[in-house]
């Protein structure tokens, strides 16, 4: 496991962090908009024993695909040279990582609110490269947090299947998946949206 304390923002719930503008209770909604079940978070917390020891191979996909996109390498590229800055790479895997057991445990309180709306930060030109103290590119269009989706969740399902489950229970474990990265692509939107509107 990484270490926190050399890794400035890696966890979620530290108390420098803001509060969501979003609440819980509005979160409920949106949790049932997208038909978010308790049935679900209890799938959720199933992957977390199937994921917790696969995190370093899920994330070589998910590296591995957004290193085959140059459009995608530009978010992690330095200003100076238009290079990805190996060191930021690196900063953002871990918290990937943590990520993937964080959604896994379905642990939907203030302080998990509060982190999503400052990766949401970390994605927009409000936040991006101050918690890296980095000089990369200072914003990530808001049109690849949607899009992501697909890739993210697509790309996990095999990995969901290696644990002896049935395929139900591998279905279930998935739209669980999808239904949770739905929801937390919308609380990161909330950077880029107009006040008033989101």
């Amino acid at each position: 496991m990484p270490n926190t304390a050399a890794n400035p923002g890696y966890a979620y719930g530290q108390p420098q962090l803001a509060p969501s503008p979003i609440t819980l209770q509005e979160f409920e909604l949106l949790k049932q908009t997208v038909l978010f079940t308790d049935e679900d978070a209890h799938w959720l917390r199933v992957s977390h024993d199937v994921l917790k020891d696969q995190t370093e191979q899920v994330l070589d996909v998910w590296y591995g695909f957004v290193a085959s996109k140059p459009h995608l390498v530009h978010f992690f590229s330095r200003k100076q040279d238009g290079q990805p800055d190996p060191a930021y790479l690196n900063a953002v895997r871990q918290r990937f990582a943590q990520w993937i057991l964080d959604t896994a445990a379905a642990n939907y309180d203030q302080q998990w609110l509060d982190y999503q709306h400052e990766i949401g930060r970390r994605h927009h030109r409000t936040g991006k490269n101050r918690t890296d103290q980095v000089d990369a590119v200072d914003h990530i269009n808001y049109r690849y947090l949607p899009a992501l989706l697909y890739p993210i969740t697509a790309t996990l399902k095999p990995f969901l299947a290696k644990k002896g489950h049935s395929a139900e229970e591998v279905e279930k474990m998935h739209q669980a998946w999808v239904k949770s990265v739905l929801l937390q692509v919308i609380l990161w939107s909330h950077p880029y949206v107009r006040d008033g509107d989101f």
